[in-house]
């Protein structure tokens, strides 16, 4: 006697009454565009995925280049931890440091490298592509 699956089923368009099993539609997700066929469609840029680098990404991608306490007040976070995670950043090629002095202040200014920003669109192309396949219910 055969096993039943136990694989549950789920309807994905209800007026149809067509199920697929949850197996099934997940694997339609690994075709997303974007990820890499050993990575799968989850494996995001864990460096830009973090929410204090993903909102500095973004900033730098909206404003071109920002400088240190404009970062901190968009973000509304610690010297300490807007710091680390920009030194991330440039240490993976995704920022650019630079520091001069306005006046006897320092001033230290960020932009995305070529690099971060080609990063950052791949990221973004990923995430849309993960936003479509699940609004169409997995469908590839």
């Amino acid at each position: 006697m055969a096993e039943k699956s136990r694989v549950p089923s789920i309807d994905l368009d209800s007026d149809s009454g067509d199920t697929t099993s949850v197996v099934e539609s997940t694997r339609k997700l690994w075709s997303v565009d974007g990820s890499t066929e050993a990575a799968g469609p989850l494996e995001l840029d864990r460096l830009i995925h973090e929410r204090v680098r993903l909102g500095i990404v973004s900033a730098l991608a909206v404003n071109g280049s920002l400088a240190f306490n404009d970062l901190k007040d968009i973000l509304q976070t610690s010297d300490g931890n807007l710091s680390t995670h920009a030194r991330k950043l440039e240490e993976a090629g995704y920022l650019v440091c630079t520091k001069s002095h306005d006046g006897r202040s320092p001033r230290t200014e960020y932009a995305l490298s070529p690099r971060g920003a080609t990063e950052f669109q791949a990221y973004l192309d990923h995430m849309e592509a993960l936003i479509r396949a699940t609004r169409d219910g997995g469908e590839a």
